[in-house]
């Protein structure tokens, strides 16, 4: 594939954030100008809804939970949302947070939990079915990404001081380990599909992962990726898995989309076609990269 086949237009600002619905029908892209804009995957890939002033904020992050009926988006406006799939409707605004926050990520399993990380220095684990966050974790600097593990009681952070954080919920006055080899800030993070891993992308242009199994061997950086590249914007470009673990993929200030092969560590694809900065990336749970289905969301544009 040498250059995008759709390009999907709309936006009033930078996009920050694209994410496909789990069943694959639906994508999610928002950004700068507040406005989530809901797209159809097959077809034409019509905008066929947007949801207006979703925060008082840029939307730095949008997820979905694993069963896809909620997503969930982080502010610069201080809290989190969390919406209902089917309505598209905002169902709770998570205030607790007293800047920016960074990241937020959903339970896979279990409760209905959803974990942030802000510029305060605080990692926050919310409860769905509340408003006041039910577990704060305290950090030293600034936090930029956060991920839960397999399990709703392990909690993955990383932030300004370049190292990757876990914490046992149960136990939040401090890290249960921390990971250090990155040499930058860390702004993207992702769980891998088995739960075992995470994936990591840094201002010092590498992207890592990491065992974070209980009783993994000392050495827990187990693969290091080159190619994508951070500049001078120090956006917080995101990063992900493949659905089967075999490629992994980062957000590169570039304008190119670097995949690479998990085993390997060799670039798969090196995809053309943005303007600018490429913030975040995400793969399709069936279709396949070589044909349409990573294209339609890296080709993202501002109108």
């Amino acid at each position: 594939m040498e250059a995008p086949i759709m390009l999907l237009s709309g936006h009033q600002g930078e996009i920050y954030t694209a994410k496909f619905h789990p069943e694959g029908n639906v994508l999610a892209s928002a950004g700068f100008d507040r406005q989530i804009f809901m797209w159809n995957v097959y077809g034409e890939c019509e905008n066929f809804h947007v949801i207006n002033a979703a925060h008082g904020g840029a939307i730095v992050q949008l997820v979905y939970s694993e069963d896809g009926h909620n997503f969930y988006t982080a502010s610069t406006d201080k809290t989190v949302g969390v919406f209902d799939s089917n309505t598209m409707q905002r169902i709770k605004r998570l205030k607790g947070h007293t800047l920016y926050v960074n990241s937020c990520s959903p339970a896979r399993r279990g409760a209905p939990l959803i974990v942030s990380g802000s510029d305060d220095c605080t990692i926050r684990v919310w409860d769905q079915r509340y408003r006041a966050s039910v577990v704060n974790m305290n950090a030293t600097y600034q936090i930029t990404a956060v991920s839960f593990g397999d399990s709703g009681e392990q909690v993955v952070s990383a932030g300004i001081d370049n190292l990757v954080k876990v914490w046992d919920t149960r136990k939040p006055e401090r890290p249960i380990f921390e990971m250090s080899g990155h040499n930058d800030t860390i702004t993207g993070m992702s769980l891998s599909p088995e739960g075992t891993h995470v994936l990591t992308n840094s201002m010092d242009n590498t992207l890592r992962t990491w065992d974070i199994r209980p009783f993994a061997s000392q050495e827990r950086c187990t693969k290091i990726f080159t190619g994508h590249q951070h500049n001078f914007e120090k956006n917080l470009l995101h990063c992900s898995w493949s659905p089967d673990g075999a490629l992994v993929s980062a957000g590169s200030a570039d304008r190119f989309v670097y995949i690479w092969d998990t085993n390997t560590r060799k670039i798969m694809y090196k995809l053309p076609g943005h303007l600018g900065s490429v913030n975040d990336v995400d793969f399709h749970r069936v279709e396949p990269i070589s044909e349409y289905y990573l294209a339609v969301l890296y080709r993202l544009q501002m109108k």
